[in-house]
């Protein structure tokens, strides 16, 4: 494996944790994990990169090594402003490479149309987006967070380290045991009871109280002027938020549609864990994205 280096930066108040790969003078490559995720969680695709590459990953606040944010509930908005300070301090004036996997993929979108001029050429991998709310589901969506306010979320405990790698491996039966365990020795850690946690903040389980409107996300990809790598896996099965396949499959492409320059690329053998099921071609179709003219 590629060794990686920890930093630890203070970014709004919270301490968070920032992984790298590679030298710094090397061209950057900026990599968003998804929810409930970490850093080390882009390890096997780090490791299948060809060229030269100064890879940057933070934990998002609340997962991984980062500060949880003290607060019951998170805010999506506060992924983007913490991202912009972190492409300020690792790359100010600059417009970077771009990745981001499942709920980063979200940011990295929502970003790269909010801040147009700051990102360079972009990678969502499965950051399909939500189902649009409607205005009828809102009095419900809001009276079941603030039932969970009340009975706040909690995380499960894990006897050991080989317990953790199976509950990866149940989740994703294409995990290597070798995988699971790398994975499984970054994604928790023991507690003072002996039990081993996972290393995100229960809150991030909490039903969101704002709804997710659509038209608005798809503004934001309208005003997307780098090229755009879509990739999707074979195996997914993300687009059941969307309804039976055929109508989810609808809304998936329209939502493509709304941005100017896209290459999709269908990832076989794979599912919603494609940097951990298929590293090598995704490693690939990255770096011919990227070494495009």
């Amino acid at each position: 494996m590629k060794p990686s280096r920890s930093e630890f930066l203070t970014v709004r108040g919270l301490r968070l944790h920032v992984r790298h790969w590679g030298e710094e003078g090397a061209p950057k490559l900026f990599m968003l994990h998804g929810w409930m995720d970490m850093s080390a969680s882009f390890q096997f695709v780090v490791d299948c990169l060809q060229g030269q590459w100064h890879v940057i990953a933070p934990d998002w606040r609340g997962f991984g090594l980062s500060d949880r944010s003290g607060h019951d509930t998170y805010w999506f908005p506060d992924y983007l402003a913490d991202l912009d300070a972190l492409l300020d301090h690792y790359a100010p004036n600059q417009a970077i490479n771009l990745l981001g996997h499942s709920m980063g993929g979200n940011i990295a979108g929502l970003y790269a149309g909010v801040r147009p001029q700051r990102v360079g050429k972009l990678i969502n991998l499965e950051g399909f987006g939500l189902p649009s709310a409607r205005p009828s589901q809102y009095p419900v969506r809001v009276a079941k967070w603030l039932d969970e306010l009340r009975e706040p979320p909690s995380m499960r405990g894990y006897a050991s380290l080989d317990e953790v790698a199976a509950r990866l491996r149940k989740t994703n039966p294409r995990l290597s045991f070798e995988r699971a365990a790398f994975l499984a020795s970054h994604w928790a850690e023991q507690d003072r009871d002996g039990e081993w946690k996972i290393l995100g903040d229960p809150a991030h389980k909490m039903t969101g109280p704002l709804p997710y409107r659509v038209d608005e996300i798809m503004a934001a990809w309208e005003a997307i002027t780098a090229p755009v790598l879509w990739v999707e896996a074979e195996e997914t099965d993300m687009w059941r938020w969307m309804g039976p396949k055929e109508q989810a499959r609808a809304e998936i492409d329209r939502r493509m549609s709304h941005l100017k320059q896209v290459t999709p690329r269908m990832m076989p053998q794979a599912g919603h864990m494609l940097h951990h099921d298929q590293p090598e071609l995704l490693a690939r179709m990255v770096e011919e994205f990227l070494d495009a003219a």
